[in-house]
Formats: C-alpha cells, sequence, structure tokens
C-alpha cells in the first residue's frame, strides 16, 4: 500500500518528518523535493569500491549549471525526511527524465527508520542546465508488514553509514570491505 497525499500530510509530525515541509509540493501520492545548492563529482574518472573516493564541490549557480553528459553528479534534496513505520521511496520526476537526466540511479529504495537527507545520483544523456531549488524528484510511502527493525547507526549489513547525514554522501562501499 502506498501513502496518499492525505495520509503523508496527516502522519507529519508522527511517523513522517519532511523539513522544510510546503504544501505546495504535496501530490495525490506524493511529496515533490528539491535540489540543494551543492554537488560533488569525483576527482578520478576511474574508481575503486574497495577505496574511499575523494571529489570536489560545486556550487550551482544562479544562472544554471550545465551538466556534462556520461559524467557522474552526487547532489542531495533541501529538504531532511525522516520516517517511522513506513518504507520510504525516491524516484525522479517525469517531467525530469523526459529531459534526459537520471536523477535517483540505482538506491530509491530507503529503510524504514531512515533520518537524513537523500543524496541523487544524478547522469544525463545530453548536456542539460539545472537549477537550485528544482523539485527534482518525489518521495513516496509504502506500508511495511510484519515484525522489522528501524534502519540506525552501526546496524546490519550496510551498518546504517548513511543514517543522520548533514550532506551529500559519496559512496561509502570500502567501509563494508574492512574486517571489524
Amino acid at each position: 500500500m502506498i501513502l496518499s497525499g492525505n495520509s503523508i500530510q496527516a502522519q507529519l509530525g508522527e511517523n513522517i518528518k519532511i523539513d522544510p515541509f510546503r504544501p505546495e509540493q504535496l501530490n495525490p501520492n506524493s511529496y515533490n523535493l528539491r535540489l540543494h545548492h551543492e554537488l560533488l563529482v569525483y576527482d578520478n574518472d576511474e574508481l575503486d569500491m574497495k577505496s574511499e573516493n575523494t571529489a570536489q564541490k560545486i556550487i550551482i549557480p544562479e544562472e544554471g549549471l550545465l551538466m556534462e553528459r556520461h559524467k557522474l553528479y552526487l547532489g542531495r534534496t533541501l529538504e531532511f525526511t525522516e520516517t517511522k513505520d513506513y518504507v520510504p521511496m525516491l524516484e525522479g520526476r517525469s517531467s525530469i527524465g523526459r529531459l534526459g537526466l537520471f536523477v535517483h540511479i540505482t538506491a530509491g529504495f530507503g529503510d524504514v527508520g531512515f533520518a537524513g537527507f537523500w543524496t541523487l545520483e544524478m547522469f544525463c544523456v545530453q548536456p542539460i542546465r539545472i537549477y537550485a531549488g528544482v523539485e527534482i524528484c518525489q518521495i513516496f510511502y509504502h506500508a511495511i508488514e510484519g515484525d522489522y527493525q528501524t534502519y540506525r547507526s552501526g546496524q546490519g549489513h550496510s551498518g546504517g553509514k548513511y543514517q543522520n547525514n548533514r550532506g551529500i554522501q559519496p559512496s561509502l562501499l570500502f567501509k563494508d570491505f574492512e574486517k571489524p
């Protein structure tokens, strides 16, 4: 079951947190999230899963930023979200996809209990100018059945390494290769 927009709004402050929340971004069964003005771009063309890969910060100017094709940009949402008792999911908006911009390539499935900003893996098929503050993706919520544990720091295979983030999160996969 996917929550309706009215149910999302009714759950605010109880099981769902969206900060800041603006009613005009609420849809019939999702909520639009906006793009922050900071991006990260990896320093090297070749990345290594077992290593920490460095990245540089880019600021999207007021006149927009022309994204290069075949280059990965990491962005984040302006909104901080937290979810209890629901599984948050993130998808790019169809209007954005129709311009050839892939917003959340592979990691749109959130964990119940996740709290933080969403890191967006952005890739374009042709050059496109993007702007800070644009409603770039949408979050929606699935009900969860059965007993569950919430996503939290230090728990599970992923170790909750992205929990309570405060900015764009480059890949922390290298931590999975570290021996305890």
